[in-house]
């Protein structure tokens, strides 16, 4: 019988929300290192150089953002810092809203024309 104030259903979730970190925290490590084995450890965008003090700060990054897709190779994978990581979900997340009908989608012709009354502002300055 579970302590008293306790309840069975969310110790059997933290139960499996635990497990289920771990198993992410495994499968991690193992691309990461897979990854930091056979790319140089360079970010893939800036640049920047990374050695052991920093090597924390250098990211697998999944080209297909399928985070099982883990093929031996490497070729889903390229090594990003943080900084362009975040930059690169930011920009996924901003095409998917995009994509969602928000503002206009890539590749149709933008159609404000901020300057479309410039010509008769300056004529009235006259």
């Amino acid at each position: 019988m579970p302590p008293k104030g306790t309840r069975p259903d969310s110790e059997k979730l933290e139960r499996v929300v635990a497990e289920a970190r771990r198993e992410r925290e495994r499968r991690e490590r193992g691309y990461r290192e897979q990854a930091l084995k056979i790319y140089p450890w360079i970010c893939g965008r800036c640049g920047r150089e990374f050695s052991g003090a920093n090597l924390r700060m250098l990211t697998v990054h999944h080209r297909d953002h399928d985070h099982d897709n883990n093929p031996a190779d490497g070729s889903n994978w390229e090594l990003l810092c943080l900084y362009c990581h975040d930059n690169e979900h930011a920009r996924q997340l901003e095409l998917a809203q995009r994509g969602a009908g928000g503002a206009r989608s890539a590749g149709q012709p933008a159609t404000h024309k901020p300057f479309a009354a410039l010509e008769s502002l300056l004529k009235s300055k006259k």
